[in-house]
C-alpha cells in the first residue's frame, strides 16, 4: 500500500530572485498555452454577460481553477492526493484540515497552503525580500537600522574586478544558484547576459555545470555562499577536484555573517576544502588583496581555485583600476618584529589568514606598547601553504599564532601539520586561533567575533599567555584594547 506521507506546500509566491527552472517554465507554458487561453477567452465572454456580482464570483472561480491546474492536476500526476489551495492564515480552517489529513489513510497527500510573506505587518508585506534577513528595525515604520554609507562591499569589489577581467577574456563565464544580487553577479549579468547562468537553487548542478564548461576551455566562476557550497560537496570532489579542472569558486559570506545567523555562517569551507588535493585556497585580508586575488583567479589555468571573502564592507582602501596577479602559494610579511623583541626576548609572530588582519594589527600595536612588537604576516593562501614563510616564522620566534575566520581543522591545522612534519613544532610554541567548536548565534559581526574570541583583546591575551608574561600586563593590555576595539 501507499506510504502515509503529508507534504505541505507553503506557497507565498515569493523568492529572493525570480524563479527559474524547468517546472516553473513548464507551468508558465501550460498557463499560456493556446488551449488554456482559448478556454479563458470563451469563459471571459460568457462571464461579461453576467450581472456584476456573478461576474466577480466567476473570476474568483477562475482563479481557483488556475490553482487546481497548477496544483491539483500536477501533483496528482505525481501520485499525491491533492488538497487545496487553503488559506494558511485562517487557523480555524487550517487546523481541522490538518487533523483530517493526519487521521486519513489516503497515501501520499499534498496540502497546498497559500500564505502571504510578512502577513499582518505592512512594511514586510510591501517588501518581502527586505525582511528575508532582518537587522534591528523600527516596529512602527518598519525602517531597518542601516550602517552609515561606507566603503564598497567585498562583494562589489569582487564583481567589479570580475567584470573587468571578463572584458579582457571572453572565456570567463559566471554561474550562480539563485543569488545573482547576493553574489554581485547581477552586475556581470547586465554586462554579459550570454555569459551569465542562474541555475536556481541547485548548487550541485551549478558545480557540475561549471566543471563541464571548464572541460571545454571556458573559465567558469561559480559564485556561491560558503554555507551553500556545502550542498555541492560531492560534485566539488568528484566532478571538479578529481578531474583537476580549473573551476573558480568565489565563496562569498565566508566567516561569521551577523544578521543571517548560524545557518548562513561560512564557518567550514577552510576545513572542507583544505583536505582536498588539487585545490588552491586564497583569502584576502582587505579589499585590495581581493582585487588582486580575483585577477589571479581569472588568469589561473590549473586545478580548482577557491577565493573566500566575508560579508560586509571593506576598509575603504584606494583601489587601482585593475588587480595584479600574485604568486600562487606566497604570503607576505606585513610588519617586522621590533628589534627588542628578538628570539632571546621571546618574540611573537602572528600569521593571519583573511580579514582578521584589522584586529591583528590593533593587537600588534598594543603588544608593541609593552615592548613586545610582533612580526605580522599575511598568509594569503591556506593551500598551498607558504612553507618557507611558515618555517622562517617558526625558526625566528618563540611563539607563532595563526588566526583565521573559520572552524577548527582549517588553516591552523594545516600549519600545525606542516610544522610537525618538519620537526619545527619542537622549536616554537604554536597557538591556533579559530572559531570555537559550536554554532554562534545571531548578532552583529563584531560582537559575534567577540563571542568567538577572535578580536584584538583575545589575540593579545593569547600572545601574552604563550609568552608566560605577567597576568597584570595581560589585563592592562586587554583593557586598553577593549576600550579601543570599536
Amino acid at each position: 500500500g501507499a506510504e502515509r506521507l503529508i507534504v505541505i506546500l507553503n506557497d507565498n509566491e515569493m523568492s529572493i530572485a525570480p524563479p527559474v527552472g524547468s517546472m516553473s517554465n513548464y507551468l508558465s507554458r501550460l498557463m499560456s498555452s493556446r488551449q488554456f487561453m482559448g478556454l479563458r477567452d470563451l469563459a471571459g465572454k460568457f462571464v461579461r454577460k453576467l450581472p456584476d456580482r456573478l461576474e466577480r464570483t466567476a473570476k474568483k472561480a477562475e482563479e481557483y481553477a488556475r490553482g487546481m491546474i497548477t496544483g491539483g492536476t500536477l501533483f496528482e500526476e505525481l501520485g499525491f492526493y491533492y488538497v487545496g489551495p487553503v488559506d494558511g492564515h485562517d487557523i480555524s480552517q487550517l487546523v481541522p484540515i490538518l487533523r483530517n489529513l493526519r487521521d486519513t489513510d489516503n497515501g501520499p497527500i499534498l496540502l497546498h497552503v497559500i500564505t502571504e510573506k510578512g502577513r499582518g505587518y505592512k512594511p514586510a508585506e510591501a517588501a518581502g525580500d527586505k525582511y528575508h534577513a532582518v537587522a534591528k528595525f523600527n516596529i512602527v515604520t518598519g525602517e531597518q537600522s542601516k550602517a552609515p554609507p561606507g566603503p564598497p562591499s567585498w562583494t562589489n569589489v569582487f564583481a567589479r574586478e570580475l567584470v573587468r577581467s571578463a572584458e579582457q577574456d571572453d572565456r570567463i563565464v559566471a554561474i550562480t544558484a539563485a543569488m545573482p544580487s547576493g553574489t554581485g553577479l547581477d552586475k556581470f549579468a547586465s554586462k554579459f547576459p550570454d555569459r551569465f547562468f542562474d541555475v536556481g537553487i541547485a548548487e550541485q548542478h551549478a558545480v557540475t555545470f561549471a566543471a563541464g564548461m571548464a572541460t571545454e576551455g571556458l573559465r567558469p566562476f561559480c559564485a556561491i555562499y560558503s554555507t551553500f557550497l556545502q550542498r555541492a560537496y560531492d560534485q566539488l570532489v568528484h566532478d571538479v577536484v578529481l578531474q583537476n579542472l580549473p573551476v573558480r569558486f568565489a565563496i562569498d559570506r565566508a566567516g561569521l555573517v551577523g544578521a543571517d545567523g548560524a545557518t548562513h555562517a561560512g564557518s567550514f569551507d577552510l576545513a572542507y576544502l583544505g583536505c582536498l588535493p588539487n585545490m588552491t585556497i586564497m583569502a584576502p585580508s582587505d579589499e585590495l588583496e581581493l582585487l588582486h586575488m580575483t585577477a589571479t583567479a581569472a588568469a589561473f589555468d590549473e586545478g580548482a581555485i577557491a577565493l573566500r571573502y566575508p560579508r560586509g564592507n571593506g576598509l575603504g582602501l584606494e583601489l587601482p583600476a585593475a588587480g595584479s596577479i600574485i604568486e600562487i602559494g606566497k604570503g607576505r610579511i606585513v610588519r617586522e618584529m621590533g628589534a627588542q623583541s628578538g628570539r632571546e626576548k621571546g618574540g611573537v609572530a602572528i600569521l593571519n589568514l583573511g580579514p582578521r588582519m584589522v584586529e591583528v594589527l590593533k593587537a600588534a600595536d598594543q603588544l608593541a606598547a609593552h615592548g613586545l612588537a610582533p612580526t605580522v604576516a599575511d598568509a594569503r593562501f591556506a593551500k598551498p601553504l607558504d612553507t618557507a614563510l611558515i618555517e622562517q616564522l617558526a625558526r625566528n620566534h618563540a611563539v607563532l599564532i595563526t588566526i583565521e575566520e573559520g572552524s577548527e581543522c582549517g588553516f591552523g591545522a594545516l600549519v600545525a601539520h606542516h610544522l610537525s612534519k618538519t620537526g619545527l613544532l619542537d622549536n616554537v610554541r604554536l597557538r591556533t586561533m579559530t572559531l570555537p567548536d559550536r554554532f554562534i548565534d545571531h548578532d552583529n559581526q563584531f560582537d559575534q567575533y567577540n563571542t568567538a574570541e577572535l578580536n584584538a583583546p583575545h589575540i593579545v591575551k593569547t600572545a601574552l599567555n604563550a609568552l608566560g608574561v605577567n597576568s597584570n600586563i595581560t589585563q592592562s593590555v586587554a583593557q586598553k584594547t577593549v576600550s579601543g576595539a570599536n
